[in-house]
């Protein structure tokens, strides 16, 4: 079955236990993944930088895993459940069984995370924009820059006269939007970013 017809809304309203298969499927595959140095760096600038903000389109964790803390995720976690009724999300623990029930009125569940068809969580996408609006700094890590809304943020941060800084191995639609493209992989580039600018 195709990717984009199994993680759909309109699977979860047709055949949920396929959905849940293969998001089972995807945790499996992820359980053995550990943060690389950029999601360990990044985590770092939360330290450094008072005011630091991080925005993800990823669902799998690692930046949480590495440390980062009050993690705007637009397109939510694969290692949470929300319940289809009363909206509650209930944690999946790394190597435990989920609960197919929602904990709080019994209903069913279904992956946390933003399908085909559906609109980001209410919310996580006017945050990450006010915040985008307010920052002198902006980078782009590790993005094809081909999804919206999230690919709109840096346009939006560099309206208010922000500095964008792209690291990617590959340009770009935003490439020309940036006042510096720095070629590579993320976690070569960020730690030498940090190392030339010192740390506190």
């Amino acid at each position: 079955m195709p990717f984009d017809v199994i993680s759909s809304a309109d699977m979860v309203q047709r055949n949920l236990p396929a959905v849940w298969e293969w998001f089972d499927y995807r945790r499996g595959v992820l359980e053995s993944l550990k943060p690389n140095p950029a999601h360990h760096e990044i985590a770092s600038w939360a330290n450094r930088f008072p005011d630091f903000t991080l925005v993800t389109q990823n669902v799998d964790g690692l930046h949480q895993r590495a440390g980062s803390r009050d993690v705007i995720e637009l397109h939510g976690s694969i290692w949470r459940a929300r319940c289809v009724k009363c909206d509650s999300r209930h944690q999946i623990e790394r190597g435990s069984v989920r609960e197919d029930a929602c904990l709080e009125c019994g209903d069913r569940l279904r992956p946390d995370v933003v399908l085909f068809g559906e609109m980001l969580p209410p919310g996580a996408f006017e945050q990450a924009a006010l915040k985008a609006s307010q920052c002198d700094l902006c980078f782009v890590v590790g993005t094809s820059a081909l999804v919206y809304p999230a690919a709109g943020l840096p346009e939006i941060a560099k309206k208010r006269g922000a500095y964008i800084c792209e690291v990617n191995p590959e340009m770009t639609g935003l490439s020309h939007l940036c006042d510096e493209v720095i070629s590579g992989k993320a976690g070569e580039i960020l730690p030498l970013l940090s190392e030339t600018t010192g740390r506190e």
